[in-house]
């Protein structure tokens, strides 16, 4: 009897292990204005109906900037968890650019120490591009830019991620290449926009290596 009980505590440390290297959030069992629990978020956030979202009709977004707001002008809003530490493996999330006058889009963060030290991944429609940066100490630098040009509708961002290559897809289709070790050490994982994007974002899943 002792071996079995041995045996299926084995599978259950097992089965706990893996489940722990993968992260998802849909944002459907969240309260309307509130935040998924364990995120932290630099300006203003919150769960929002979104009727034709991918997953149910709820979805994570900015509220709308108005002047005098922290994420107004050229700042950087941030939505990021440390419940998965993330260091090689893959994030994708499908988003909705829906309005922005300075800007729109947005994308990934990962690797992320705090609010000034990440990796980034952003599509911004008004310019037509998909882009990796490295943020360093508050300071913002491209990795790898791309023209791409997306209808407004609902699309999915990828990225994978392995020791000091990055790659960026969207919509199944790989964008970017790169390579850089700026970050080397694992992080938190979450969402990016800029000043008064207003993007929509669901499917939230994350699949952290060793």
């Amino acid at each position: 009897m002792l071996g079995k009980k041995s045996i299926l505590l084995g599978s259950l440390f097992i089965c706990i292990s893996l489940q722990a290297k993968m992260y998802q959030e849909n944002f459907e069992s969240l309260k309307l204005g509130s935040i998924p629990k364990s995120w932290e978020v630099v300006s203003v956030w919150e769960t929002q109906k979104f009727t034709q979202a991918p997953s149910g009709e709820k979805v994570f977004s900015m509220k709308d900037n108005k002047k005098g707001f922290l994420g107004f002008g050229s700042g950087f809003n941030l939505a990021f968890t440390k419940v998965i530490p993330f260091k090689d493996g893959e994030i994708s999330v499908k988003f909705h650019a829906n309005s922005g006058r300075i800007d729109q889009g947005g994308g990934i963060i990962w690797r992320v120490k705090d609010k000034d030290n990440y990796y980034v991944a952003r599509f911004n429609p008004l310019e037509d591009n998909f882009r990796f940066y490295k943020v360093i100490d508050g300071s913002r630098s491209e990795l790898k830019s791309a023209n791409v040009k997306l209808s407004k509708a609902w699309h999915s961002m990828k990225i994978i991620q392995k020791e000091d290559h990055f790659e960026g897809y969207l919509d199944g289709e790989k964008i970017l290449d790169v390579y850089d070790d700026s970050i080397q050490q694992s992080g938190g994982v979450g969402l990016w926009t800029k000043a008064d994007a207003k993007t929509s974002f669901d499917d939230f899943v994350v699949k952290s290596g060793k």
